[in-house]
C-alpha cells in the first residue's frame, strides 16, 4: 500500500529523517511513535508530498507521490491547523470540502452525523470562525475533514493532543468503528501510548529520525513503556 524507500530529509547538516525501508499494508492500523524531535510529523509531511525529501522516495500503490495527484483521491489526512481555512465557520468549511468531493447537502449532512458525539454540540450551527475555535475544536474540524470521501488511508498527526478526555474517548471509539465498517488504513502518530496501542496492531518507534523498533502482537504497550521508561 505505502513503501518508504531509503528516505531521508536534512535540513542544513542536520539530519531529520533516515528511514531506509518501511513499509505499511493495504487495511493496517499503522502507530508512529517517538519523543520531541523524532521526525514523525516530518515523515509523514513526506509521504503527503508536502515537503521534498532530500533523497529517496514514498509510493503508494505502486506510484511515486510526487508529480502525481492520483493518490490524493484516496487518502484523507489532518496535520495541523494549517489545513484548515480560518476565516470561514466549520459549517462553510465542511461544505468547502465536500464539493470537492461531489457532496450534495444530503451527503454532508449524513457525512456529519457519525461526529455529532465527537462534536459535542460545539462545532456546526454556530456563527464561530475557525480560527477562533479552542485546540480542541480545532483537531475535531480537521479530523471530520480527513474522514470526507471515504478515503482508504487516513493519516492523522497527534489526533489525541489537545482534547479533553471525554473527546478522546470518543474519537477512539469513532476511529475503531471506522475500521470496523470498512478496511481503512491508518497512519498514527501519538504520544498517548494508551490510545494509539488500542487502535494500532503496529507500531514504531521512531528516534532522531531513524527506525529503531517495529512491534506487532504481544502486549504493545507494555513493550512501549519499558522502552520509553526514565
Amino acid at each position: 500500500m505505502i513503501s518508504i524507500s531509503s528516505l531521508s530529509k536534512t535540513y542544513g547538516t542536520e539530519p531529520v529523517v533516515n528511514v531506509s525501508s518501511l513499509s505499511i499494508r493495504k487495511g493496517e492500523s499503522f502507530g508512529l511513535v517517538g519523543n520531541n524531535g523524532a521526525g514523525k510529523t516530518t515523515l509523514f509531511r513526506m509521504i503527503l508530498d508536502l515537503i521534498r525529501p532530500t533523497e529517496g522516495s514514498v509510493t503508494i500503490e505502486g506510484k511515486s507521490v510526487q508529480g502525481n495527484d492520483e493518490w490524493k483521491h484516496y487518502v484523507g489526512s489532518y496535520l495541523d491547523e494549517g489545513f484548515l481555512i480560518p476565516y470561514l465557520t466549520p459549517d462553510e468549511y465542511f461544505k468547502f470540502v465536500g464539493k470537492l468531493h461531489s457532496y450534495s447537502d444530503a451527503d454532508l449532512s449524513q457525512f456529519l452525523q457519525k461526529f455529532e458525539e465527537l462534536f459535542n454540540g460545539e462545532i456546526t450551527g454556530k456563527k464561530k470562525h475557525i480560527g477562533d475555535l479552542s485546540k480542541g475544536n480545532l483537531k475535531k474540524v480537521g479530523i471530520a475533514a480527513a474522514f470526507m470521501g471515504n478515503p482508504q488511508v487516513v493519516i492523522l498527526d497527534e489526533p489525541f493532543e489537545n482534547l479533553d478526555p471525554t473527546s478522546q474517548i470518543r474519537l477512539k471509539r469513532l476511529l475503531q468503528l471506522e475500521r470496523e465498517t470498512r478496511a481503512i488504513t491508518y497512519l498514527i502518530s501519538s504520544h498517548d501510548l494508551n490510545h494509539v496501542t488500542e487502535i494500532c496492531g503496529r507500531i514504531v518507534i521512531l528516534e532522531k529520525g531513524k527506525v529503531v523498533k517495529d512491534m506487532e502482537g504481544g502486549d504493545l504497550l507494555a513493550q512501549l513503556e519499558e522502552y520509553f521508561k526514565a
